[in-house]
């Protein structure tokens, strides 16, 4: 799944750069839409991301492109590749800026981790 953000204002640290826990927000928001849209009807909770590194820094204005792809899918969790772009509004050009996978579990309504293709489900 391909979700847009654009960088505002309020979303920039001191120095003028992206603040990376908006990033991360995105990330975790756009990859839960994503396993909510793959799978219907599951309860999603975040349990992970790979180790964090921020290979670029971003600017106000950018626009940032994040593709989103199911890696694994296992009894009770699905992760999933998150890739996230900057294109440039001046030159066009796109901008690897940050990589990584994110894990959800599917839980029951205790929080207990249930499988994700339950009986009646």
């Amino acid at each position: 799944m391909i979700n847009h953000k654009l960088v505002l204002p309020e979303h920039l640290n001191h120095y003028g750069y992206l603040f990376g826990g908006y990033l991360l927000h995105w990330v975790d928001e756009y990859a839960y839409i994503t396993a909510n849209l793959d799978f219907p009807g599951r309860r999603f909770v975040t349990i992970g991301l790979e180790n964090v590194v921020f290979k670029k820094a971003i600017r106000m204005g950018s626009v940032l492109k994040f593709d989103i792809n199911l890696a694994r899918r296992g009894n009770t969790s699905v992760t999933y590749e998150v890739k996230v772009f900057s294109d440039s509004i001046t030159t066009g050009a796109m901008t690897a800026v940050f990589e990584n996978r994110i894990t959800f579990v599917n839980i029951d309504e205790e929080g207990n981790k249930e499988a994700i293709d339950k009986e009646g489900g």
